[in-house]
């Protein structure tokens, strides 16, 4: 008599920063809510007394600073050797990089950006609303790329939020599953195309990013892919699910087998998942700070070639840029290309 394979292998706790699987690096889950904006589409520095301002990951008063001085983020900072995949379910990310591109994306945008060979760029969160709340939700995810492939010019694609595909199911009972398909397929409805130099473009390395919402109640089957992929699902929102025979509470990272179908049973609450799948790069992986090689002699190269170039200097007057406050969501591209969408 055959013996059934169990789907669910691992499960772990997660936090702000989650446990990745090759060819996956990285994932931090941002969620602020940030008060209304001050002239400046920031916090007026009387109110961050008490913070260590431009380093302030502790939550405090629903928020957190980041690196930034006044308006929340990331200033001005160098990447080489991997690519980022910036999910913004809520709230506005402003973008500047050293290759001149600059934008703003949100309210369920992606973007898809190639660091290659290496830029510099900042990722600001402008409090857009002066007289109400401006809640931000995002995830950025790191995503390997092979040897090949890790000096490739540095690009970045938008995928905006009209063009992301999002899979409705129903359960017998009535109740929905979304599925919002970031990269892969699901049911036969394919994702947008990733920048073209990404991992994801070869539909053999079978990159699949998902997010999952399901309301109380309802049940979904991840369909199978690959035997040799790897498979994670972090259930970041919500009370309890059962798989496999097994409940699984909220804040969890899920190790999922990834050749058979996985049916997922919600609780009493809805439910939100971030589905993480994708065959592994075969290859040595040596990560320091802002750099993803193959060798700590590469890493050591990058920090020598960045100290020498800056990766294409900076061509905007501010370290800590922002977008004027009435600009709509839009990407302007180093090629002098521009796409604006309304909000």
């Amino acid at each position: 008599m055959a013996i059934k394979k169990q789907s669910v292998i691992r499960i772990e706790q997660i936090g702000f920063q989650w446990e990745m699987e090759n060819p996956f690096l990285f994932c931090a889950h941002h969620e602020d809510d940030y008060p209304a904006g001050n002239k400046n589409q920031g916090i007026d520095p009387n109110q961050l007394r008490g913070r260590e301002v431009g380093n302030d990951f502790v939550v405090k008063d629903g928020y957190r600073m980041y690196h930034g001085q006044e308006v929340p983020g990331f200033p001005v900072h160098p990447h080489r050797g991997f690519e980022t995949v910036t999910i913004v379910t809520k709230g506005y990310v402003d973008h500047f990089d050293s290759l001149g591109a600059y934008g703003r994306y949100g309210q369920g945008d992606v973007q898809w950006m190639t660091a290659g060979k290496g830029c510099q760029h900042a990722e600001m969160f402008p409090l857009v609303h002066e007289n109400e709340p401006n809640p931000l939700e995002l995830f950025q995810i790191w995503l390997n790329l092979p040897k090949k492939d890790k000096f490739v010019n540095a690009a970045f694609k938008m995928l905006w939020h009209e063009d992301i595909p999002v899979v409705e199911e129903r359960s017998q009972n009535g109740k929905k599953t979304a599925v919002t398909v970031v990269a892969g397929s699901w049911r036969g409805q394919a994702a947008v195309t990733p920048a073209p130099d990404s991992w994801a473009v070869d539909p053999s390395h079978q990159v699949g990013i998902f997010l999952i919402y399901m309301e109380a109640g309802s049940t979904v089957s991840i369909p199978a892919t690959s035997p040799t992929s790897n498979r994670n699902l972090y259930f970041f929102k919500g009370d309890a699910i059962r798989m496999d025979g097994q409940k699984v509470g909220g804040s969890n990272r899920i190790k999922l087998a990834s050749d058979q179908d996985i049916t997922i049973d919600n609780g009493d609450s809805a439910s939100e998942l971030l589905l993480l799948q994708a065959e592994p790069i075969d290859e040595p992986v040596v990560k320091y700070g802002p750099f993803v090689m193959n060798t700590m002699q590469e890493i050591q190269d990058a920090f020598s070639d960045y100290r020498r170039t800056h990766f294409g200097g900076w061509p905007f007057e501010q370290e800590i840029p922002v977008n004027a406050r009435n600009a709509k969501r839009f990407a302007h591209y180093a090629n002098g290309g521009e796409e604006t969408r309304k909000d």
